[in-house]
């Protein structure tokens, strides 16, 4: 099955060639309401390079990320499908790579996941039947025709392979090492983490450089000081700078003060990074003011 995207709009022919890329991701719905994400999808469509599908984020039940991806091509936007070990093992996980690309979805962003007793059914059990470097390495294998037990395949896939990474990681010796393990794996680009301090931005490019995969700084569209506060207590690799967090408690207009922040931050990782990644937690409709305010569309 072939999408309406033309090969020059797809993601994987911009790396390595656009000079400054842009992503954002969506949150598929607790439920079967398409509504806001197809109004996000048409509010950026040319604006973005591709739009990150999300796999259970934060443990949280939602509908299927395969399925809402398929709506995000058939919308006219290249899908990059994420895909957590948590859930499924190396024989869902194989089956679900297969479908994407029978869907023609050939961007994938591979993590190992978020440990179920942090999402909203804490009673549910983990699989973790591999981690992320090794289910790059499996769908690499996907790609060349053979699947994790060596078995032949009878068509083979084309993905585009993304992982995570962490430019504010406490041991970065540590951090480039998970770095090089998922280029190994057949990782062709990374997103990060959210990204507040440029200077650990930079010293993380400074080394990652030498690996020639572009990387796209992660962009978190801060909706409230109360919100920032509890991501800095609640989610991994998460740290709002306390500047940051007065700032929204004294701004009379929160979203006015989200586009103001965001475009700053954009600013500062330009000519760092190789592209920004938004975490626009809802607030998609503001992705096309601060694009423009911030001179990169």
């Amino acid at each position: 099955m072939e999408s309406q995207i033309t090969e020059d709009k797809r993601f994987s022919e911009k790396l390595g060639k656009k000079p400054f890329l842009v992503t954002m991701e969506v949150n598929p719905p607790k439920g079967t309401d398409l509504s806001e994400i197809l109004a996000a999808v048409e509010q950026v469509r040319g604006l973005v390079d591709a739009i990150n599908v999300t796999d259970g984020s934060g443990a949280i039940m939602r509908a299927c990320s395969l399925a809402v991806a398929k709506r995000v091509l058939d919308a006219g936007v290249d899908p990059i499908l994420q895909m957590t070990c948590r859930d499924r093992n190396r024989l869902a996980l194989q089956a679900d790579l297969l479908g994407a690309s029978i869907l023609d979805i050939r961007n994938v962003l591979l993590l190992t996941g978020d440990d179920p007793k942090a999402g909203d059914h804490p009673e549910a059990k983990p699989v973790f039947d591999m981690n992320s470097a090794t289910l790059m390495q499996v769908a690499k294998g996907l790609g060349e025709g053979k699947d994790m037990a060596g078995k032949e395949l009878t068509g083979m896939p084309r993905f585009c392979i993304g992982a995570a990474a962490d430019p504010g990681a406490k041991d970065l010796d540590v951090e480039m090492q998970k770095f090089k393990a998922k280029i190994d794996g057949g990782a062709q680009f990374f997103q990060t983490q959210a990204v507040f301090d440029a200077e650990a931005l930079r010293r993380f490019m400074e080394r990652a450089r030498a690996f020639g995969r572009p990387v796209l700084a992660g962009i978190l569209l801060v909706k409230s000081a109360k919100m920032a506060r509890y991501m800095n207590e609640h989610v991994w690799g998460i740290h709002v700078p306390e500047p940051i967090i007065v700032r929204f408690e004294q701004a009379a207009d929160k979203r006015k003060e989200c586009v103001v922040v965001t475009t700053e931050l954009i600013r500062a990782v330009r000519g760092i990074a190789d592209g920004i990644h938004l975490y626009a937690l809802g607030w998609e409709d503001l992705v096309p003011e601060i694009l423009q305010a911030s001179g990169v569309r």
